[in-house]
């Protein structure tokens, strides 16, 4: 008759040949490098009467392998793994497997088996073995990138990952899309073969425009529903062809005669030109940069000027240049000596690249209008002056007007004092050179008073003019 223990063994054997499977089986997470805990899904409490729960695993072969198995009387498990286990495998107080230092090799199924007198459960588990991809890195940049043609930008490259990780470019935020033209990308995964791991590889090469100078490209990796890692924003040289020209006048105010006229050439080409060609009055001046300086320059400088490209001249830029000027002359100039009634006409001739401004003023009193002079008075004696001004360009040019004649007696009153004791005389005159006057009263002279002078005399007087 058999005995008790292979009859257990034969229902144990018939128990496992009849067991379902599944169609879904529960999946355990772990990180690569630590611990992974594996639990014992059952979903009806331990029976009173269990005898052992025991850990197995699929091998690569595809059969089965055994890890543990504790006793329910027994306070520690008798552990039989072998080779990749060997141990790394131990038993928690709720009866989950811990496996040490998690690899990729773990990926496989789990099956806890729970063996009572009559009863013989399994719960499969399947493993997964995470590891987060190093921090992504571009590698291999560019130097510069040319206008309009397709240029491979760089790789990125992030490592150590599972399961491998996709990898995006982006532009100033936006996503890059592989058009197969204008923008190239290729991605390369690699696994380590001594520890499985992923490193993934994303080639872009794209076609760069002016308008890229100070675009950011970045690369973006994600382990699917994972958090996104970025890399540094990395700008790049685009290097593009000039396309206009200015020519300009370095400098506040406007050019004037005796300044130094400062000329700077500009191209939107990147790199910039450095070396130009500056047609100066048909002369073509070549220059190892783009400034070109003329000091003092005369009016005769006035007139068209160019610069262009000294490696194509087709490539240039003109610009007008007026160089101010201002001359001024005055007729009569200097001393002037006229006579008493006589006509003194007045002559301003100006010289100048533009409208020029004018004010006359005489003996530092501005005048209303340019003095004519009909018949010459003398108040009309002074100092003249007429000053002329244009684009921060002022000249002076003056006379001094002497007018002399004959004295005139101009006025003559007489007046009481404030006593009302004596009579106030009062003699004008005017003349050049300055007249003196000659007081008599009652026949008899006085000593002579200068003009505007009063006397007081108690009688009768009479004023003359002295030449």
């Amino acid at each position: 008759m058999p005995s008790s223990a292979a009859c257990l063994l034969r229902a144990f054997v018939a128990a496992v040949m009849c067991l379902p499977v599944s169609s879904s089986i529960p999946t355990a997470i772990g990180s690569y490098g630590e611990n992974i805990e594996v639990p014992c899904f059952y979903t009806t409490p331990l029976p009173s009467d269990l005898i052992f729960i025991k850990w197995k695993y699929t091998q690569d072969d595809g059969l089965s392998g055994d890890l543990l198995v504790k006793q329910a009387q027994k306070a520690e498990a008798t552990i039989s793994a072998m080779g990749l286990y060997k141990d790394r495998v131990s038993l928690s107080n709720t009866s989950s497997l811990i496996l040490s230092k998690g690899v990729l090799a773990d990926q496989r199924t789990f099956t806890c088996m729970v063996v009572g007198p009559s009863s013989l459960n399994e719960y499969p588990v399947q493993v997964k073995v995470y590891k987060k991809p190093s921090a992504p890195q571009i590698k291999n940049k560019a130097k510069e990138l040319e206008n309009g043609k397709l240029t491979m930008l760089g790789e990125c490259v992030t490592q150590d990952a599972n399961p491998a990780a996709n990898v995006t470019w982006a532009k100033n935020g936006q996503p890059l899309v592989n058009d197969g033209s204008t923008v190239k990308i290729s991605n390369q995964v690699t696994v380590n073969k001594a520890t499985g791991l992923s490193t993934t590889t994303s080639a872009l090469q794209y076609t760069a425009g002016k308008g890229d100078v100070d675009s950011k490209f970045t690369c973006l990796v994600q382990q699917e529903a994972g958090p996104v890692q970025t890399t540094t924003p990395e700008t790049f040289t685009i290097n593009y062809p000039t396309e206009k020209m200015s020519l300009q006048v370095v400098g506040e105010g406007t050019l004037k005669e005796g300044d130094s006229l400062v000329l700077k050439c500009q191209a939107d080409g990147n790199p910039p030109p450095t070396k130009f060609y500056f047609h100066i009055k048909g002369q073509k001046v070549p220059v190892d940069n783009d400034t070109l300086v003329m000091p003092g320059v005369t009016r005769d400088k006035s007139g068209q000027y160019k610069c262009s490209l000294y490696d194509n001249e087709k490539m240039e830029a003109t610009k007008d240049i007026v160089v101010n000027y201002l001359d001024l002359s005055l007729s009569p100039s200097g001393s002037v000596l006229k006579n008493h009634g006589e006509a003194l006409p007045v002559t301003v001739l100006k010289n100048a690249s533009g409208e020029v401004k004018v004010w006359w003023t005489k003996d530092n009193v501005k005048l209303e209008k340019q003095p004519d002079f009909k018949s010459l008075r003398y108040a009309d004696a002074g100092l003249y002056l007429v000053e002329a001004s244009l684009a921060g360009i002022k000249r002076t040019q003056s006379f001094q007007l002497v007018v002399q004649g004959k004295p005139i007696i101009t006025h003559l009153s007489k007046a009481y004092s404030t006593d009302k004791n004596h009579k106030v005389l009062t003699c004008e005159a005017e003349g050049s050179p300055k007249p003196t006057l000659q007081w008599s009263v009652n026949g008899t002279d006085v000593s002579p008073l200068t003009v505007n002078m009063n006397m007081r005399y108690n009688s009768h007087g009479h004023c003359q003019n002295d030449e």
